[in-house]
């Protein structure tokens, strides 16, 4: 798998983990949980743009 591809299957991957850690982190009234999950999401957010940019350039 190209590196672009993958950085944005990882990316998205982080996201789901993160908006799952985020729920769970709501529903067990954890606010670190919560918080890590937004964290974990946004990074994944960024890896996946990053997989975007890398797809483009390598063209």
């Amino acid at each position: 798998m190209k590196s672009g591809t993958r950085d944005e299957a990882e990316g998205k991957f982080h996201q789901i983990k993160g908006k799952v850690k985020e729920i769970a982190g709501e529903l067990s009234d954890n606010s670190n949980l919560e918080a890590e999950g937004t964290n974990e999401k946004r990074a994944g957010k960024v890896q996946e743009k990053t997989g975007q940019i890398k797809k483009v350039l390598g063209k």
